[in-house]
């Protein structure tokens, strides 16, 4: 089954890039929508919505009902040039 996450802090292809990277080591079929601010990925069972919350906030892009401040901003910023230039 599909999962759906609004994001905060996604400006580029390099942070869907990231993204899309870190969240294929646990997940299948991860799309994200830049302009939307959405990442949807396949689940195999409802507890792995809270992991791909927590990976999502660990790149510095927390879910946007969560409350953000610097940090996740900077993370957000180094996630953004690792998928640029990183790949």
């Amino acid at each position: 089954m599909k999962h759906t996450y609004e994001i905060q802090n996604i400006r580029c292809g390099g942070c869907a890039n990231t993204i899309t990277k870190a969240l294929s080591e646990e997940f299948e079929g991860v799309v994200v929508d830049v302009a939307g601010k959405i990442v949807t990925v396949e689940i195999k069972d409802e507890s792995q919505i809270a992991k791909g919350a927590e990976l999502l906030k660990k790149l510095g892009y927390p879910l946007a009902d969560e409350e953000s401040g610097i940090v996740d901003k900077a993370k957000s910023f180094v996630s953004c040039a690792i998928g640029k230039f990183g790949n």
